[in-house]
Order: structure tokens, then C-alpha cells, then sequence
């Protein structure tokens, strides 16, 4: 029994020396180490998009600008640029563009004028920044980096925001810069349904009119995650309202120790649940996967408050969530050693 004992053990330990010899020899020479994947997820705007009611055209406008977003955004991170770089980069682009509701395409409030909200946030510190009902800032995600990296606050708004942004160099640009028809015709629809006495619905085209928010997360090629959100608002928005984009914990969150989160639907119900942050918390605290979290957060307890939206999700290990309970949401990614993946309709 002794030397049957003897020649087991014999035999595990040199079994256990190959396994360490091997370890050794793949971490040290021959085959190099597998680096974190870097990679960003973007959404345009969460709503009524259906494919029978979407033209053609529009689609082809659509998926083209989506492409050239997550484009640009992979190859700031390709390139060794941080996942903060990718995040204001990506957003830059969709707020150039007068097809989403942030920058040129932002909706008009009640007294028809726009007034625009923006946030971001990096994991690694948990720094943050955001701007809220900015009316002359051409890109206020960039603004809201410059309140995170060169001011003691978090959040400025209104006409503090837009003096905080001239002493830093930032260009400031006239309203007539943000019109557009297809915003101009949505206010009027809401003024005629307000005149009428009906109720004013969450919209009867795309919904993307009245909701359409955008936002980026990113993780770069040392692991750090970031996120960021900017939007117009609602269409017809009255009373200096400001919903969830700026708020960090609502739209925007991020950590490197659990994820990054940007959210795009109805501000109110996304800031009374918390629901970015909410999503990292059932990580941390609950120990859930990124796609279980988002999914209860999104399926489950916005649809309870019955609240209409989606988000989009990167953690730090590269999986991505982007749960949405209205018919489409404008969103894609881009992974490393992959390919960019653009969509918008409920698949």
C-alpha cells in the first residue's frame, strides 16, 4: 500500500511540474500574453423605429453614419488613445449630425428654442462631468469634459455653463445653428395636440423625435471604461426641464470594476430609478453578469414604472448588453478583432 501511496504521488508531482514548466514557458517566451480587449458600443436614440415605417433611404443615412462613428471611435482606441478620447470622439460625430437629437439635430422645447444636456464620466477615478440646458454650445459633450477636467464641479447649467465655457476657449454658436425642419414640424404636431385638448403622446412618428438621446462607452487597451451621453431633451420640454442625460447615475456611469452605461428614453423614470448606476450596483453588490443586470434593469424595473427606453453596456472583461423595450434603438459596436455592427430595429 505504502509504495502504491509512493508512485501516486510520484506521478502527481510530475504531472504538476510539466503544468508549471508549461505556464512558465507560454507567460515568459513564444507566446505572448493576451492584452485586454478594447472596444467601444454606441446608441443613437431609443423609440418607435420600425422597419415597415422606416424609408429606405433613411435606413441607408443611418446605418452609414453608425458605421462612421464606430469607425472613428475604434481607431482612437486602436491607435493607444484612451477610452474617455473614443467616448468624445464617437459622440463629436453624432452631434455634428442633424440625424440624432444632440447638437445640430436637437429637439426644440416648448418656447422653440433648444436647449441641450450632456455627461461623461471615467471609470478608472470615477470622475465626472456634465452640462444641462446649454443653448449656444455646438458640442456639449466636449463642454462636459472640460467641467470634469478643469473645474471643482460636476454639473454647471444654463448661462454659468456657457461663461465657464468661454473663459476655456470654447466656441460659442447662435440657435439658428441647432434648426432643423424635421424638429421644427415635431414641436408644431405637439402644439396642435396641446391645442386641441389631447393628450400628448410619447409620438406618433419616430419616436426618436421626442427620446433620441446618444451615447458612447468605451474600453481602452489598458482596461479603463468610460461612458457618455448627450441629447436635446423632449420635444415641447417646458420649464427649464432637464432629464437624465446630465445626471451621472441616471443616463452616464462607469467603473472600471463593473462597467460603463449610457441611456437614451423617458429622462424621468431613468432618473428615479437610477438606472445606469443601478446596473453597475447589481454587479458589485448581487454579483451578476453585465447582460443579466441590464436586462432586470431595463425588462423589468423600468417596465414596472411602465417607463420606455434602453441602454447600452461594455464591462471590463469586453462583453457588451443592449436591452431596449420600444420597437428599435439606433445602436452598434465595434470590438477588437472584430467588425463593426450596426442595428436598430427589435431583432
Amino acid at each position: 500500500m505504502k509504495n502504491s501511496n509512493r508512485k501516486f504521488f510520484t506521478a502527481l508531482s510530475f504531472i504538476l511540474s510539466i503544468i508549471i514548466v508549461s505556464v512558465i514557458a507560454v507567460s515568459c517566451g513564444g507566446q505572448e500574453v493576451q492584452k485586454p480587449k478594447f472596444g467601444l458600443v454606441i446608441h443613437g436614440g431609443a423609440g418607435k423605429i420600425e422597419k415597415a415605417s422606416m424609408p429606405p433611404e433613411v435606413e441607408a443615412e443611418y446605418t452609414a453614419k453608425l458605421n462612421e462613428v464606430l469607425q472613428a471611435g475604434y481607431k482612437v482606441l486602436a491607435d493607444g488613445g484612451s477610452s474617455l478620447d473614443a467616448v468624445e470622439k464617437a459622440i463629436n460625430l453624432m452631434e455634428d449630425s442633424p440625424l440624432f437629437n444632440a447638437g445640430k439635430g436637437a429637439v426644440f422645447t416648448n418656447n422653440g428654442v433648444n436647449e441641450l444636456d450632456a455627461s461623461i464620466m471615467e471609470g478608472k477615478t470615477l470622475n465626472a462631468g456634465a452640462v444641462a440646458g446649454v443653448k449656444h454650445i455646438k458640442n456639449p459633450i466636449s463642454l462636459a469634459r472640460l467641467v470634469m477636467e478643469k473645474s471643482p464641479h460636476v454639473m454647471l447649467a444654463c448661462d454659468g455653463a456657457e461663461i465657464f465655457a468661454r473663459e476655456n476657449g470654447v466656441e460659442l454658436v447662435e440657435q439658428e445653428y441647432f434648426y432643423t425642419d424635421s424638429r421644427w414640424k415635431s414641436l408644431q404636431r405637439e402644439l396642435e395636440k396641446e391645442k386641441g385638448n389631447q393628450q400628448s403622446s410619447i409620438g406618433s412618428d419616430l419616436e426618436v423625435d421626442r427620446l433620441g438621446t446618444v451615447g458612447c462607452v468605451a474600453i481602452d487597451k489598458d482596461g479603463n471604461l468610460a461612458a457618455g451621453t448627450s441629447t436635446g431633451g423632449m420635444t415641447n420640454k417646458k420649464f427649464g426641464r432637464i432629464g437624465d442625460s446630465p445626471v451621472i447615475g441616471a443616463g452616464t456611469y462607469a467603473k472600471n470594476e463593473t462597467c460603463a452605461v449610457s441611456g437614451t428614453g423617458h429622462g424621468e423614470f431613468f432618473i428615479r430609478l437610477g438606472i445606469a448606476k443601478d446596473v453597475s450596483d447589481l454587479m458589485e453588490y448581487k454579483g451578476l453578469f453585465l447582460q443579466d443586470a441590464a436586462n432586470e434593469v431595463i425588462y423589468k424595473k423600468l417596465k414596472d414604472l411602465d417607463g420606455v427606453g434602453g441602454i447600452i453596456a461594455l464591462d471590463k472583461n469586453g462583453n457588451i448588453a443592449m436591452p431596449f423595450n420600444t420597437s428599435g434603438m439606433f445602436r452598434g459596436y465595434y470590438l477588437e478583432n472584430g467588425e463593426p455592427v450596426v442595428k436598430m430595429y427589435k431583432d
